[in-house]
Formats: C-alpha cells, structure tokens, sequence
C-alpha cells in the first residue's frame, strides 16, 4: 500500500505539469487565432465557428460590415488612429453580442468585419443590426473625435432553401452584396432578400462586381 501511494504522489506533480502545459498550449492557440488588434477571430476560425452555428441553428444571421471613412480617418490622423477604431469596432461587436450566447464575429480584412448569430426568431435581426450599428458608430474619443461610419449587410439563414444555397459562403455573398448596395446608398444596414427573389450583382474576376481588383468591363452573372 505504501508503495502505492508513494508513487501516486510522485505522478501528481507530473500529471499537473503537463496539465498546465496543455492549458498553456492551448490559450496560445487560441490567441493565434484572434486578430491583435480588434481582439475578434481571424478569417479561417469565424469560418469554422459560424459554419458550425449553421449546422446547429435554425435561424442564424450572417452579418458583414464595412467601416465608412476608414482610409479617410487614416490619411488624415495616422495609421494610430485607425488601430484605435479597429480597437473600438472590436469591443462594439463584443457588446453589441453580448446578449447573443451562440454568435460568433471575426475581422476578415483591414476594415471588414463578418459575424454570425443564431436568433430565436427572424423578427430579431432588424433589432440586432440597428444596435451594431449604433454600437460601431458611436464617436471614439482618443483626444481626437474617431467616429467613423459603417455599412451593414446581412442575409438569414432560414430565408434560403435547404442545400449550397444555406452555405457559409453563399450567405457571405449575399451579405455582402447587400453591403455593397447598402453603402452606395450613404450607409446604414440592410437584410438582403430571399435568393433569387431579387438579381444578384455580377461576378468579376471572380469576385463580386465592385470590390477591389475587379474592372467593370468583364465577367459573367452571379
């Protein structure tokens, strides 16, 4: 018996060790998948999160924004100034999906943000929107006035037939058609339509008509 516990004692330590270790391990995983500045995922864990949500939900919005003014404000105050907007659009996310348990929202290029959120019913989007968009565009003081505007596009999960149409992806360009629309009109937020419901926008070099590195003279419908 003494035996026993003489080992047992000699293996706590050793069983701790490396229970801390994978701890360790795993937050650095975890914080190599978090964007820096805004403190909210990269674009390849938003993806495996809000893919995730789809499977599990049956009302699930994906949301794309866009910040207005962002190279201006840059241009004007220096590239400090835009880290401390990324900084402040990061923690607007976080409150305004506090109250949304199951969501997800991830920085997927310089001033493009995506999120995800199950809703118990679709009448709660435009009330989810409205409050993101107060949220990112309340002005930011840093000894400088960083308000900055912003263009929401989303499209609903259940608005879309069973199959590829209910992807990721497809809701992604659905939104951010939607975005796209949404800021040529001055901004704001707006849900994007059924599919096929309302023609889409073009497909350029393989992006949507009116992103950066597109040209307006080729490409094929959406």
């Amino acid at each position: 018996m003494s035996h026993a516990l003489t080992a047992l004692s000699a293996a706590l330590p050793l069983a701790s060790g490396w229970a801390v270790h994978g701890l360790r391990m795993h937050r650095r995983y975890e914080n190599a998948r978090r964007d820096p500045l805004s403190n909210l995922w990269t674009r390849d864990a938003f993806e495996e999160q809000a893919t995730r949500l789809l499977t599990q939900h049956p009302h699930v919005a994906v949301v794309l924004v866009d910040l207005d003014g962002f190279k201006a404000l840059n241009d004007t105050h220096g590239h400090a100034a835009g880290d401390a907007v990324i900084r402040a659009t990061g923690a607007s996310f976080a409150d305004a999906l506090s109250g949304h348990r199951c969501s997800v929202a991830g920085r997927i290029g310089g001033d493009e943000f995506a999120a995800a959120v199950a809703l118990p019913a679709p009448a709660a989007l435009p009330w989810l929107l409205g409050g993101l968009h107060d949220e990112i565009t309340a002005p930011h003081h840093d000894g400088r006035n960083l308000n900055v505007g912003a263009s929401i596009g989303a499209a609903l999960s259940s608005d879309a037939p069973e199959g590829p149409a209910r992807e990721l992806s497809a809701l992604l360009r659905q939104a951010d058609e939607r975005m796209y629309r949404t800021k040529q009109e001055g901004g704001g937020w707006s849900i994007a339509p059924a599919p096929g419901s309302a023609p889409g926008l073009r497909t350029v070099n393989g992006r949507r008509e009116g992103r950066p590195g597109t040209t307006s003279g080729t490409g094929a419908a959406a």
